[in-house]
């Protein structure tokens, strides 16, 4: 369309010149000076309409691209977009694995003698110390057996003297033969069963003390006691042990996981391969713990053991490990997520996974080739860190991945590559962006002049 008509400052020339008077002397006849500035209005308005036109083509949608072009014809610049440059090197390989955390070691508090719960001696949900008093049952029965007993045992000690000291005088008599053989024997006897009840009643003894011993209740070990199974004024163990109260260590604590058979299969057989290298440490270079608002134990945790049989019902394979909490803040029962490293990829990039295209025919990213256009490249994926994918295979040393910026991005088109940082989007400069000024731009400006005139 900008063949067919004049450039706007020359239309505007035009219609100018045709507007002035004409500089002409006057006609012999007065019709002939009233016609002549008609004649010259005529191309005038011609050249208006003309103009009009123009600018009416300009914005229709078929004059797009003459628009966007610019009056000096200019293309726009290239699209930016935010890129990562690839440096490969170690990276471990991590499993994020579901597990329970569990007291490193309970004991439930008993009543082993049967009696009526007088008091109660420690405040629920403390910690408590191993001996220290939890109950106090009734012991007035047990002190009555302990007093009887030691009655015992002094009357058994009594008759011991009398046997001995029969024994001794009946000796030099025995020597003498001055008593039979059956009387000496007789005298020894009696001596070694006052030596017998002497033991019995020191035993009887023995397990009246204890009995009045657990007539007090004590924390068997050390830990967190839960709340109280009784109250003052019930009967405990008649019959049988009666629970009383639950005590937990948590200092330590066990961390219970597991891990599909099938993925430490994989791992063996590319530790195998040398595909992968086995992490520091043995088995697990890295263990943390994530607690279930999300945020991670400060504590590393150490592995213990893995089970040497796989669950035919789950087909997991059972880990153990120990954590510390020192603080309290980790209770037994609390569901926990466990990252372990396993593994490490000799030759391995992350890669946010935003830069990832994942699909059935396998995975890629965007890679600037030639002239800085972005070239898709089929990648081998492994597992993911964080918001990052470990890529173990189809990028090189100093090659620019596309992050940030898609949505610009059009088919054989160049780009313009910047820095990418998490958490920051890919923008033009500022400079880059100015207005742009069309046919129907200069068509406006110049109808805006001609009013002007008027």
């Amino acid at each position: 369309m900008n063949d067919c008509h004049p450039c706007p400052a020359a239309l505007l020339r035009r219609w100018r010149f045709a507007t002035e008077p004409a500089t002409q002397p006057a006609a012999a006849s007065g019709g002939g000076a009233s016609r002549w500035p008609v004649r010259r209005a005529i191309p005038a308005l011609a050249l208006l309409l003309l103009l009009s036109a123009c600018g009416k083509t300009a914005d229709a949608p078929g004059a797009g691209g003459a628009a966007a072009a610019g009056p000096g014809g200019g293309m726009p610049p290239p699209p930016t977009v935010g890129v990562m440059t690839v440096k490969l090197g170690p990276v471990g390989l991590r499993s994020e694995l579901p597990g329970r955390l569990e007291a490193w070691r309970t004991a439930q508090v008993r009543a082993r003698s049967a009696g009526i719960v007088l008091q109660r001696e420690f405040v629920e949900g403390a910690p408590v110390k191993a001996g220290q008093v939890l109950f106090q049952l009734d012991a007035a029965p047990y002190q009555a057996a302990q007093a009887s007993a030691q009655a015992q045992l002094a009357r058994a000690e009594a008759g011991l003297a009398q046997a001995q000291a029969q024994q001794e005088r009946n000796r030099p008599l025995a020597d003498a033969r001055a008593i039979s053989a059956q009387e000496w024997l007789l005298t020894q006897t009696t001596a070694k069963q006052a030596v017998a009840e002497v033991a019995l009643a020191r035993s009887a003894l023995l397990s009246a003390t204890i009995n009045l011993d657990y007539a007090t209740v004590r924390a068997p070990i050390a830990g967190r006691v839960g709340r109280a199974l009784v109250s003052e004024g019930a009967l405990v163990g008649q019959g049988e042990p009666t629970p009383m109260a639950l005590v937990q260590q948590t200092d330590p604590l066990y961390v219970n996981f597991s891990q599909s058979s099938g993925e430490l299969l994989g791992l063996r057989r590319a530790f195998a391969e040398g595909k992968l290298k086995r992490a520091a440490g043995g088995d697990a270079a890295e263990l943390r713990v994530v607690l279930e608002d999300g945020s991670d134990y400060p504590r590393p945790a150490k592995l213990l053991f893995a089970d040497s049989s796989v669950d035919a019902g789950t087909g997991q394979i059972s880990l153990r490990a120990a954590l510390p909490n020192p603080d309290g803040l980790l209770l037994p029962g609390m569901f926990v997520r466990v990252r372990i490293v396993q593994a490490t990829a000799e030759q391995g990039v992350r890669v946010p996974q935003q830069a990832v295209t994942r699909g059935g025919q396998g995975d890629s990213v965007l890679v600037l080739g030639p002239g800085n256009k972005p070239m898709p490249r089929p990648v081998k994926v492994g597992a993911a860190l964080g918001s990052d994918w470990v890529v173990l295979q189809g990028l090189a040393d100093g090659e620019q991945v596309v992050v940030d910026g898609f949505q610009r991005l059009r088919p054989n088109l160049a780009v313009t590559p910047v820095p990418w940082s998490p958490g920051a989007a890919a923008a033009a400069p500022a400079a880059m962006v100015g207005p742009v000024v069309g046919p129907a731009s200069a068509a406006s400006a110049a109808s805006g002049t001609a009013a002007a005139s008027r």
